[in-house]
Formats: C-alpha cells, structure tokens, sequence
C-alpha cells in the first residue's frame, strides 16, 4: 500500500529510462509513483534542452528524476554500453524519446536490446513518431497539437487560437506512452514476445481528441454556426468585480435551469437554452450579473452545486482548495520560504470491496 492508502499495481515492474526532456521523464515518472522500479539512466552532461528548461533549482521531491533510480552511463563508450544492455537484460520495459534512429546509432535499438531480453517491451517516445514525412524533423509540443487540427478548435471567431500550457502535448503524449507500455506488458507475459511501442505526441493527441471530432461532426464545435463550446452564455470564463474569473459549463437544462435561478435570472426561459439567436443577449446578462460581484461571491453561490462552477485558481490556491486537500491531489514541497505543490500519483487503486 502506499502512503496514500492505494495500490500500487506497476510493483515489481522493472524499467529503465534513458535520459530525456518533457513526456518520457514524465511517462518514467508515472509508472514509478505507480509502483514500478525504474533506472534512469543520465548523460554526463544533461542535454542542452534540459538545462535550458530546468531553471532555477528545486526540492529534489519536485523533480520528475523523484522515486527513480540514477545511474550514469556515457553511452558513446563502448563499456557504458554494455553496462546499458544489461540493464535491459532484466528490465520489463524501456522508455526512449530520441529521434528516430539515435538509439540504434548508440547500439541501444530494439534490435539490440531485444536481442538481449526478447520479453522487452521498447517504448519510443516521439513528437511525431518513428516513421512519416516529419519523424526526423524538431518540433514541440504547441506544433504537434497544431498538427493535429485541436489547435484550431480552440480559436473563437476571428481570433487565433490561444497557447495552452505544455501538458497538452508533451503529457499527454507521456500518458500514452505509460498506456501502451503497460498494455504490452500484459501481452508479454502472456506470449514471452515483447514488441517496440511507438508513441507519437501526434497519434496520442489526435486519438485523445475523438470526442472533438465527435463534437464538430455534430456541428457543435468548428462548424458555420455558433457552437456551445465557445459563444453559448452557459459554456465559458467570466470576469468578476475582484479581477478573478470563475468557469461555467452548464450544457445540460438541468443544470441551466439551476443556473439561472440562482443568478436570479428567472425572467430568461431555461426551455430556450439552446435558441442560438438568444445566446448574445443572454451571455450579455450573464457576463454583466457576474461581473458584480467578486469571485469568492460566486464560489458561495454557486461552489458545490448542480451548475458545473469553478473558479480559475491559481496553482497554489489549487494545491489549497479544500476538495484537493481533501483527496491529497497535490504534495507542497518547501523552497526557501515557499511551498511549491507538485501533483501526487494518479489514478489511485484501492482493494476490492472498498466503500
């Protein structure tokens, strides 16, 4: 059991990590805070990205390297190497993310290493996967959600779209890669074979981006018309008086109809939610009601309740929110005189017959 009181379903799991920057350290470190052992095995001197990104230092807690094992190889000498194979040797899985073909250049390709461990599962962590028109060319992650069309959904008219953070690329291309080791692992053990996954940033966004394209084949989100997604007065972030925003998604009349009877807009029919010709004067209300008023105001109004709230938080009001606290979704680490929050393992497993 971890400190958490979950299972940790990946003990016993063996993987080692060869050195790299964004979804493969995260991808090593999912598998790791679900109980598998993993061996990072680190460069002499980090590559250059990785100094560029790391910044200024932090708790050791904080780093994705956490829960791992460190060994330092130099892969360009030839007993390193040998030291790296049999690593492999007893390992259940490997986590890559160099370009396609450096691996096999250090004498560490599948090849190689399957040739040592036939059980092996090798994952290769890409942005635009090991094969196509663009696999050896740079990119991160802002280009590959680009490439995948979701970019564009999340313009409204006549406006780019808006950068999002990295972790819609790079993790989730590490959720994808944690996903496909784990399911080859189960394959494995069943026929003694292991296989090469190949985990493209691009594959994993796009196939993760199914309900979009559900959405826009239904005409409710990139179509000609407007779209409860980005111009509904229910589906949005609003101002408040304090300069904070608060979040609404209330698409379903239930929750619409609560909606507006506790912003005390009771005089707008719910039954015409989605009377597209309304939502300007509509959204106009609501946008001029909530901006009132400041955020806490909402959050007491309407936290808790059936009309699909949040405030946007900050990360450290995040690591403090009572529901957060509550399920330990985030670790604090200190800094000096700051704390610094850092999420904690997902998902959690609890034994059968819990309550």
């Amino acid at each position: 059991m971890s400190e958490r009181g979950n299972l940790q379903p990946l003990r016993g799991i063996k993987v080692v990590e060869f050195e790299g920057i964004g979804p493969g350290p995260l991808c090593g470190a999912m598998l790791a805070g679900l109980g598998a052992e993993v061996t990072l095995v680190t460069r002499p001197v980090a590559p250059d990205a990785r100094r560029i990104l790391r910044g200024q230092p932090v708790p050791a807690e904080m780093e994705l390297e956490h829960d791992k094992r460190v060994v330092q190889l130099n892969l360009k000498a030839p007993e390193d190497v040998a030291a790296a194979l049999e690593l492999v040797a007893g390992a259940d899985a490997l986590i890559e993310g160099l370009r396609p073909g450096a691996m096999e250049r250090l004498g560490l390709g599948p090849k190689a290493c399957h040739a040592r461990n036939p059980r092996l599962v090798y994952g290769r962590m890409t942005g635009w996967g090991q094969t196509g028109p663009l696999s050896q060319s740079a990119g991160h992650d802002l280009n590959y959600i680009a490439l995948t069309g979701l970019l564009s959904m999340a313009a409204r008219e006549g406006s780019l779209p808006m950068v999002p953070p990295t972790v819609m690329g790079d993790a989730t291309g590490a959720l994808g890669l944690a996903f496909g080791i784990t399911s080859a692992i189960l394959s494995a053990r069943a026929s003694g074979e292991g296989c090469v996954v190949d985990a493209a940033i691009t594959d994993i966004v796009a196939m993760l981006g199914s309900l979009v394209q559900v959405s826009r084949a239904a005409g409710t989100l990139g179509g000609p018309q407007p779209s409860p997604f980005h111009d509904s007065p229910f589906y949005d972030v609003f101002p408040c008086a304090d300069g904070r925003a608060i979040t609404l998604g209330a698409l379903e009349p239930q929750f619409y109809r609560e909606l507006l009877e506790r912003l005390e807009l009771t005089d707008i029919d719910p039954a015409a939610q989605y009377d597209r010709a309304q939502w300007p004067a509509v959204k106009a209300r609501i946008a001029a009601t909530i901006a009132n008023q400041p955020s806490t105001h909402w959050e007491s109004v309407l936290g808790g309740t059936d009309v699909c709230f949040a405030r946007v938080l900050t990360l450290d009001e995040a690591a403090r929110h009572p529901h957060n606290q509550a399920r330990g979704t985030y670790r604090l680490y200190q800094q000096g005189e700051r704390e610094l929050p850092r999420s904690a393992p997902a998902p959690r497993f609890l034994p059968a017959g819990t309550e």
